[in-house]
């Protein structure tokens, strides 16, 4: 009975030591953390002239100069740090001298070295820096860190820094297979990360759409929102007929966004595709693109087996004026089923909305729908008149 006593208190003490290490080594190192920082802001402040001599001549033909004297290793990091949130800000001219200006002070030798370091840390803070200094040579052993890491946000660090630093295609694409070999859906995350390149971006997209990899493409597709490229046009349209429901969906997005005027029969094609994303998709850009002649469509498709597709079609209809909400209001007097309560949900809708409208032409839109809602459904009670509207016609004399 004793002894197991005696094991207790002992294990008790193990872990009252245990617990006072931890509490100690935290203080140590905030006291460690706060210390450093200080010194940090001691540094910017002692090159505070330094650094308004750089900025005033950034612009200038004459060499930049380094700061004079030999200077204490975190005293280089705080420079060196200020010059990497430069480069991130400048373009041109300005952003090329100050790589330079690195180079010539040897921090992109000094982070070479310390991403062959035993130390992980010191391994991704070099590989953090590489990619602000946007250093070429660096590329190889960016590439290495990123074979050998798992995915995590870790990871993202090193993939950025290579699509800084690249100074080829290749390496690009080489790092997009790499970080989308781990099947995670990063689509989005993976096209921001090589948009960080300073690489022509037409070429890149369009070896991006024509790889054989599905998931290069998607990448490319997004890569493409906001981005002006008419060379990739081509390409894109044939997209839209991918076998890939992923990459087919996502381009027929960009293709309905980026084409004002549809012919007839590419409607018809994509409102009948097999899909219902690409059925969805393309619903909904026709109330967007104020395409009134696919009304009898949209009516169509309000009876489609895909919520989503009859969503679209009754949203689109709304959307194109008296003669689409007449069409809804047909649908809904004499459909049946799904199509009929899809389009009597999006009236619902509508008259709900537009029973508070804060302009004249609002307030005219309201009026002539409701008149329409009136002749389908009857009176159901008296039609509130909209203040602020001018009846039309009569006499308009004090």
């Amino acid at each position: 009975m004793f002894s197991h006593l005696i094991v207790a208190y002992v294990f008790i003490y193990v872990c009252l030591g245990l617990i006072g290490s931890g509490i100690i080594l935290l203080v140590l190192m905030k006291i460690s953390n706060n210390r450093e920082q200080q010194r940090r802001e001691f540094y910017e402040q002692k090159h505070h002239d330094y650094f308004v001599y750089i900025q005033a001549h950034l612009g200038d033909d004459a060499e930049l100069k380094l700061p004079p004297g030999k200077l204490k290793p975190l005293e280089r990091r705080v420079i060196q740090d200020k010059f990497i949130e430069w480069i991130e800000q400048f373009k041109g001219d300005y952003r090329a001298r100050l790589i330079r200006l690195c180079r010539e002070a040897g921090f992109v030798e000094e982070d070479l070295k310390a991403l062959g370091s035993l130390r992980y840390g010191r391994r991704l803070a070099a590989a953090y820096r590489l990619g602000g200094m946007r250093a070429e040579e660096a590329v190889p052993g960016l590439m290495n860190m990123l074979q050998k890491g798992k995915y995590n946000s870790i990871l993202i660090i090193v993939a950025r820094s290579i699509a800084k630093s690249a100074q080829r295609p290749e390496d690009l694409l080489q790092m997009l297979r790499i970080l989308l070999s781990h099947g995670k859906p990063i689509h989005h995350l993976a096209a921001d990360i090589m948009l960080e390149t300073g690489l022509d971006a037409g070429s890149i997209l369009l070896k991006l759409l024509d790889d054989s990899d599905p998931a290069l493409v998607k990448v490319g597709l997004v890569a493409m929102w906001g981005q002006a490229v008419p060379e990739v046009m081509p390409v894109l349209g044939r997209l839209v007929g991918s076998e890939e429901k992923d990459v087919r969906a996502e381009a027929v997005k960009l293709y309905l966004s980026t084409n004002p005027a549809l012919k007839d029969e590419t409607i018809v094609k994509l409102m009948s595709d097999r899909d219902w994303e690409v059925r969805a998709e393309a619903a909904k850009a026709l109330g967007q693109l104020h395409a009134a002649g696919s009304i009898p469509l949209l009516v169509k498709a309000l009876q489609d087996a895909s919520w989503k597709v009859r969503h679209n079609s009754a949203e689109s209809l709304a959307a194109l004026g008296e003669a689409g909400f007449e069409a809804l209001c047909q649908a809904a007097l004499s459909g049946a089923g799904i199509q009929r309560e899809a389009a009597l949900h999006r009236i619902g809708l509508v008259m709900e909305a537009e029973q508070k409208p804060s302009a004249i032409e609002q307030m005219v839109a309201y009026n002539k729908k409701r008149l329409i809602y009136d002749r389908y459904f009857g009176v159901k009670q008296p039609v509130k008149r909209m203040t602020g509207v001018a009846a039309v016609g009569g006499d308009y004399t004090a």
